[in-house]
């Protein structure tokens, strides 16, 4: 029997913008960006091919997809 892999679960569920956000930003290198609503719904409105219903983001989708956002984004 096998076990459930929870970080699996975590990753591929369904998280509004504020669940998204504190889920990115948690045990994040500081090397790395933080994201804040503002810099999430700029991703949102820049790559909204990405979302298939309103306010529905997944770690499993876009969290690679923000830290390579917001490494290319002009200061």
């Amino acid at each position: 029997m096998r076990t459930r892999d929870l970080d699996k679960e975590r990753s591929e569920a369904s998280h509004s913008l504020l669940d998204f956000m504190k889920l990115y930003n948690e045990n994040l290198p500081i090397a790395f960006p933080r994201v804040s609503a503002a810099l999430l719904g700029e991703f949102r409105t820049a790559h909204s091919t990405l979302f298939k219903s309103d306010n529905v983001w997944s770690l499993d989708l876009h969290r690679k997809k923000v830290m390579d956002w917001l490494r290319s984004r002009p200061v």
